[in-house]
């Protein structure tokens, strides 16, 4: 096991800049983990670690690689050097010793499978990894048994966050929680209550982004972990839907999860499909995380809604106010405006699909206007609407009713995509037009005609700006 190629000039320069200092420099961690599980990251994240000094020596460092430097906490003396190449970004985090020794920094990391450590000089002068590798607490064997094992037993005392992150490297590298670990957890989990929402934030996306996210979603809910951040979850437990569902909203929820799952999983053969979950939406989250995510929060409202007329259950409008609770969960996250903007379109409009489904060929007008209000989560909410679909099987629901929404919604898909590779046709009329014209003032009523024209353009009611300026003059 060496040290990979690509890696080698950087930790060669890094370690000549060692020697010009006269200091002793380790790789720590997951770096050296990703190793032994034979993994590489496209954009690699090394870290590294020094008796004392590694503020000052990073910020030098920074200027012999012409990389970004930035002190990440300077009372425990840790920094990142950033170095943007043509086609990949490498991450560099050099931090202080936490102990008096290597031996002691080793041991107040989160987990066994993360204390392994390398001299850089062996790094780069031997490259054989597993004849130099130091490894003092067991991590080789925690990385072959596929366990996540706290370092000690302070571990969360020292970091609450690693709580969260025992459960998101499991589901990374399709780990086990050891039973130890797991009774510690089950213990000192309000220590999450401290830890600011944005670390949570990205230990719940990786755990979103990881191939088995249902699994371990599942694992934190049974300790009563999720519901700490996202207490909007609680009154969903238990609240019984009506016949044509065989789980309450909450069971139903997480089912909505592993369905979107495995419909991610199906969809990503197609590579115009994988090409569109793949897209980053706000660094680092993609779009399937975000969709994952979107499943959680797309009956929250149900609660709110929930009305019992005449004996009947109903949630009239449990979209509208899922979307304006997933509005406020975004921005508790502190999440982009973009993610925020994903998230509220598929919890809003993830019922439409299932309108469109109930003809079996949905008129030209009810597409376009799907496709319009959606806009660029057109896709996702179609894709979303199967999971929910194939989550939702109580006892009025009929197979008939269910294959006709999968076909309907695999021939809209198919549309959507053929749609994305044509040229979008031009406009047949601006605000300019209207107000050249009619002799309109600039108002809301331009932008309504517009649309509509927009619209009638779209399904091929209007072919020419002579037809679309008749129009608009019967619509104003």
């Amino acid at each position: 096991m060496k040290i990979p190629n690509d890696d080698l000039p950087f930790l060669s320069e890094i370690y000549e800049f060692c020697l010009l200092k006269k200091k002793a420099v380790y790789i720590v961690g997951g770096y050296l983990r990703d190793l032994f599980l034979n993994r590489q990251k496209e954009n690699p994240d090394i870290d590294f670690c020094i008796s004392k000094g590694a503020v000052k020596f990073g910020r030098e460092l920074s200027r012999k690689l012409g990389a970004g430097f930035v002190v990440l906490d300077k009372e425990h003396g840790c920094c990142r050097l950033v170095k943007k190449l043509e086609n990949r970004i490498y991450t560099f985090d050099f931090s202080d010793f936490r102990g008096k020794t290597l031996k002691l920094d080793l041991l107040h990391r989160d987990f066994t499978i993360n204390t392994l450590a390398l001299d850089l000089k062996d790094a780069v002068v031997s490259r054989d990894i597993q004849k130099h590798i130091i490894d003092l607490y067991g991590a080789a064997k925690d990385i072959k048994s596929k366990t996540i094992r706290i370092a000690h037993n302070g571990a969360f005392a020292e970091d609450p966050l690693r709580i969260l992150r025992a459960f998101s490297l499991a589901a990374i590298f399709s780990f086990k929680i050891e039973a130890k670990t797991f009774a510690l957890i089950k213990k000192e989990k309000k220590k999450l209550l401290g830890v600011s929402l944005e670390r949570v934030r990205d230990e719940l996306f990786k755990i979103f982004e990881s191939p088995n996210a249902h699994k371990y979603i599942v694992e934190l809910d049974r300790f009563r972990i999720l519901s700490l951040f996202l207490p909007e979850i609680e009154p969903m437990r238990g609240k019984y839907q009506g016949p044509y569902h065989h789980l309450d909203i909450w069971k139903h929820t997480l089912e909505s999860l592993k369905q979107m799952e495995g419909v991610i999983d199906s969809a990503q053969k197609n590579p115009d499909i994988k090409t569109y979950l793949d897209q980053v939406i706000s660094s680092p989250r993609k779009r399937f995380g975000l969709m994952k995510f979107a499943a959680i929060l797309h009956d929250v409202g149900k609660p709110k809604a929930m009305r019992r007329i005449e004996g009947k259950l109903i949630f009239h409008g449990h979209e509208r106010i899922g979307r304006d609770m997933a509005r406020g969960i975004a921005k508790r996250l502190k999440l982009s405006n973009d993610d925020q903007s994903c998230l509220e379109k598929i919890v809003y409009w993830h019922l439409r699909p299932g309108y469109l489904g109930d003809t079996l060929k949905p008129t030209e007008r009810a597409k376009f206007r799907y496709f319009r209000d959606a806009a660029e989560e057109s896709l996702s909410t179609l894709l979303f609407s199967l999971a929910d679909q194939r989550s939702t099987k109580g006892p009025l629901t009929r197979r008939k009713d269910a294959l006709q929404h999968e076909k309907v919604v695999a021939a809209l898909i198919k549309e959507l995509l053929e749609k994305k590779k044509e040229e979008k046709p031009v406009r047949l009329l601006t605000g300019d037009d209207l107000i050249k014209e009619f002799g309109l003032e600039p108002s809301a009523l331009i932008g309504k005609i517009l649309r509509k024209i927009e619209e009638l353009q779209a399904i091929g009611k209007l072919h020419t700006k002579a037809e679309a300026l008749k129009q608009a003059k019967k619509l104003i």
